[in-house]
């Protein structure tokens, strides 16, 4: 491969990365997604493939794919995710975090 296609080539893996909102050598890890949803969502919300959300308002994470995008909630899930329930705490994660959380959202699909 000529070195103007390998840069090319370098190039275009590195936009995609940043447009998918992950860092070209950071690779999402969907067990340390699992472990944030366990620490964060699993007292009002199912984590898993079955079973109901413990509060039952709080939706199934199994069936979010259902309502829109998983993707879409990665500005959320960074910038602090408020809802209109004052039950549900705000919260924010960092970059790799958000990664990670929707990677692991995206196994349960």
């Amino acid at each position: 491969m000529s070195l103007i296609r390998q840069t090319a080539a370098c190039g275009t893996a590195i936009a995609f990365a940043l447009l998918s909102g992950m860092s070209p050598t950071t690779a999402a890890n969907p067990q340390q997604g699992k472990r944030l949803a366990l620490m964060y969502c699993a007292r009002c919300h199912s984590i898993d493939k079955a079973g109901p959300s413990p509060l039952k308002i709080a939706p199934p994470f199994r069936t979010l794919h259902e309502r829109y995008p998983v993707e879409t909630l990665q500005e959320a899930l960074a910038e602090g995710i408020v809802t209109g329930h004052p039950t549900m705490p705000q919260f924010s994660f960092d970059a790799d975090q958000v990664g990670d959380f929707i990677a692991f959202l995206k196994s349960l699909e």
